[in-house]
C-alpha cells in the first residue's frame, strides 16, 4: 500500500478505457455515485506517477486522499465501505463469504481465459472463448432464478459479471449459446446494461466496443 499525498482534490481512479477490471470499478463508483477524476492510461507509455502509487503500473489504481489502492476486488470492497449507501455486499457474515467466494472464482477460471481473449493467439483465443461460453452457460439457472445473481439486490458479484456479459459479443462468445440460454443470459444482462450506473460507467471506447461487435454480426 503506497501512502502519499494526493495533488487532486477530489478521489482519483487510473483506468484503463477498455480494461475489464477498472470498469468494474467504474461501474461501483457510479453505483455510489461518486465524484471523481479519470487518469487515462494505455498499455504503453505509462506515466510514472503510477509506479509511485502502485509499484506494479497496473490499472485499475484508485487514489483517495493518502491512500492508494491496486487490487480491483480491494478497491471495490474499500468503496463499498467507504460509501456505505447503496449496500453492494450481503449484510450477513455466511452471505459476504459466499460472494467474496464467488467473485475469486470468477477471477481465478475466467481471468487467464479473457486475456487469452484479449491478447492471445487465434488458436488460444477460440479455446478460450468456448470454455468462457462453457462457463456461463452453468449460470442460466442463477440468471433464471432471482433479478440479480445474490438475489433481490444488486451486488459486487454483478459488478463482476456485467463487463464480462458486455464484451461477449466482441469476443464471439454470444453465438454458442442455446436459444434458452441466450435468452436467460440476455434477459440478465439487460437487467444489469439498463442500470444508469452501468450506463455511466462506459467509456466511449467500450461504447463502441459493442457498436462495432453488433456492425459485423449484422
Amino acid at each position: 500500500m503506497a501512502i502519499i499525498t494526493n495533488k487532486r482534490s477530489v478521489m482519483t481512479l487510473y483506468s484503463g478505457a477498455v480494461d475489464i477490471l477498472s470498469h468494474r470499478v467504474r461501474i461501483v463508483l457510479a453505483e455510489k455515485g461518486v465524484s471523481y477524476e479519470v487518469v487515462n492510461i494505455e498499455a504503453r507509455g505509462k506515466p510514472e506517477d503510477l509506479f509511485d502509487l502502485n509499484p506494479y503500473g497496473t490499472v485499475p489504481t484508485l487514489v483517495d486522499r493518502e491512500l492508494a489502492l491496486y487490487e480491483p476486488n480491494i478497491i471495490t470492497e474499500y468503496l463499498d465501505e467507504r460509501f456505505p449507501h447503496p449496500p453492494l455486499m450481503p449484510v450477513y457474515p455466511v452471505a459476504r463469504a459466499k460472494a467474496r467466494l464467488i467473485i475469486y472464482r470468477f477471477d481465478r477460471e475466467w481471468g487467464p481465459l479473457i486475456r487469452k481473449l484479449e491478447t492471445g493467439k487465434a488458436a488460444d483465443v477460440r479455446t478460450a472463448a468456448k470454455e468462457l461460453g462453457t462457463y456461463i452457460s452453468q449460470l442460466v439457472p442463477v440468471f433464471n432464478s432471482s433479478p440479480y445473481f445474490m438475489g433481490d439486490e444488486f451486488t459486487l458479484v454483478d459488478c463482476c459479471i456485467a463487463p464480462v456479459l458486455w464484451r461477449l459479443p466482441t469476443w464471439g462468445i454470444s453465438s454458442n449459446f442455446s436459444a434458452a440460454e441466450t435468452k436467460a443470459i440476455n434477459k440478465y444482462a439487460e437487467r444489469v446494461f439498463q442500470r444508469d450506473s452501468f450506463q455511466a460507467s462506459l467509456t466511449e471506447a467500450e461504447q463502441e466496443l459493442r457498436k462495432l461487435a453488433r456492425a459485423e454480426t449484422a
